[in-house]
């Protein structure tokens, strides 16, 4: 009873302060960007980190097993990861670019957690014979941490491909009203030579007015591929050690199962997000585009598969 008590009391604060949060963030955006306000987002994240970890911890300890068993505890622990992956930046004193993603995805993973499924998911069963095992912690732990990296990057591929995409369209429709312009003022012969010239001019000009656009569009692709490379390394970890596991507990490494194929493709599409962007005749927009699609990918593999409730895993499903 005291136990649940207290997860009842951190899952508030975790709600409070993650909320207090993305209002910051969002007054820092629309007014100015403001140092106090900045380091109080900061703070605010690190409190949320403790608050899930205090959560986790509680449920750890009465129920007497890591807290990975079902739906519920796994959508805790990957708020919990993207928490873990805003603090990357941190390491290294570098500024952070992720609390407009990590913040909404925490907040987003940990509501549908506490209020779109019912109540009887929230509660741990006896462990079915599979999962009593040590490679629970191993397995799922990297699972879950690889899909928080891989959620994380490739939502910034996607605000790299928003911003470039919408930077040339404005490019394109300055180079069109240029040349409307000049049908106008029979000038056709002497601005057809000089167009290409003339374009390029104006698209410097426009690259130096909006050097900040480009200063973040390097910071979003550098930040997509580490992060992206990281979560990489977690989703190999995390088949690796689930085959083994599955060796022990079905007698087979690989059974096909839905979930193991939609992993071997959520591994193959960011293996080909990795080729691309190392690359440099393929790499920028093209890796982004491939980064955008394994977003769709993995939350087909975590959240789709466990809506059909069949296969080796459906001990994760909704039912």
């Amino acid at each position: 009873m005291i136990f649940a008590a207290l997860e009842h009391i951190l899952t508030h604060i975790f709600f409070s302060i993650i909320s207090i949060v993305i209002m910051v963030h969002l007054m820092n955006l629309l007014i100015r960007e403001i140092v106090g306000l900045r380091d109080s987002s900061e703070k605010g994240m690190i409190a949320t980190f403790f608050s899930i970890t205090g959560l986790l911890v509680t449920r750890w300890i009465y129920l007497r097993h890591f807290p990975l068993s079902n739906l519920y505890e796994s959508l805790i622990f990957l708020s919990w990861g993207f928490c873990i992956i805003h603090m990357i930046p941190k390491i290294h004193n570098l500024k952070n670019d992720f609390l407009a993603i990590t913040a909404p995805s925490a907040i987003f993973t940990q509501g549908f957690a506490t209020w779109g499924l019912s109540i009887e998911m929230h509660q741990s069963a006896i462990l079915v014979p599979a999962l009593q095992s040590q490679w629970l912690m191993m397995h799922v732990s990297m699972m879950l941490l690889s899909y928080a990296a891989l959620l994380c990057g490739s939502l910034l591929s996607v605000a790299l491909l928003v911003i470039t995409f919408r930077q040339n369209i404005y490019i394109f429709s300055k180079s069109n009203n240029f040349l409307i312009k000049s049908f106008f003022f029979d000038e056709i012969k002497y601005l057809y030579l000089n167009a290409k010239r003339r374009v390029c001019t104006n698209t410097s000009f426009l690259l130096f007015r909006n050097y900040y656009k480009y200063q973040l569009t390097q910071r979003l692709d550098y930040w997509s591929y580490r992060v992206i490379s990281l979560g990489f390394t977690f989703l190999t970890i995390g088949i690796l050690s689930g085959a083994v596991w599955a060796n022990e507990a079905w007698g087979s490494y690989w059974n096909w199962d839905p979930k193991e194929t939609w992993a071997f493709i959520t591994w193959t599409i960011f293996a080909i997000y990795l080729h691309t962007r190392t690359n440099k005749s393929l790499q920028d927009l093209n890796s982004a585009l491939v980064a955008s699609i394994g977003f769709l990918i993995i939350w087909i593999c975590y959240f789709g598969v466990n809506l059909l409730g069949i296969g080796l895993h459906s001990y994760g499903s909704f039912n």
